[in-house]
């Protein structure tokens, strides 16, 4: 049986407005990559300041021990680390709608907010939304360490 000409229109429309790339999307991409960016500085100079922005007042972060922690752990857990080195690579953002998915490596050396060695390389991956007033912010992040 032929499907009718409609359906198939509606197929195709509906697969065009699910592809995730366009011109906005390509600038959403960019800008938080450039947020992520803004993270790892925070992380690389103990500034908290530099995320607090960037944080949702929920957000939760699962850290690549299991613990969870909300906003003001994380910013704590900032200004506590010590780093004589922290970088990202790998990173790579897809949008959809109102919601980004960042995700990336990131390897540091340095102490934790408990004076002890941090363990890296790490991929990490944070969820980002776009807010009422515009501003994209991070509701989660997770990471897992990488097993060489």
């Amino acid at each position: 049986m032929r499907k009718p000409v409609w359906c198939i229109f509606s197929l195709l429309l509906l697969t065009a407005a699910a592809w995730p790339q366009n011109k906005s999307s390509a600038a959403t991409e960019k800008a938080v990559a450039a947020l992520e960016q803004q993270w790892l500085k925070a992380q690389q100079t103990s500034n908290p300041d530099l995320i607090k922005p960037l944080l949702a007042d929920r957000f939760i972060e699962t850290t690549s021990d299991g613990k969870t922690m909300g906003k003001a752990e994380a910013l704590a857990g900032t200004k506590a680390a010590k780093y004589q080195s922290a970088e990202y690579g790998d990173v790579k953002v897809s949008v959809f709608g109102n919601t980004a998915i960042a995700t990336g490596e990131f390897k540091g050396k340095g102490t934790d907010e408990n004076g002890k060695p941090i363990a890296s390389p790490e991929r990490w991956t944070d969820t980002w939304v776009k807010m009422p007033n515009g501003k994209w912010q991070c509701v989660a992040s997770h990471a897992s360490l990488v097993k060489m």
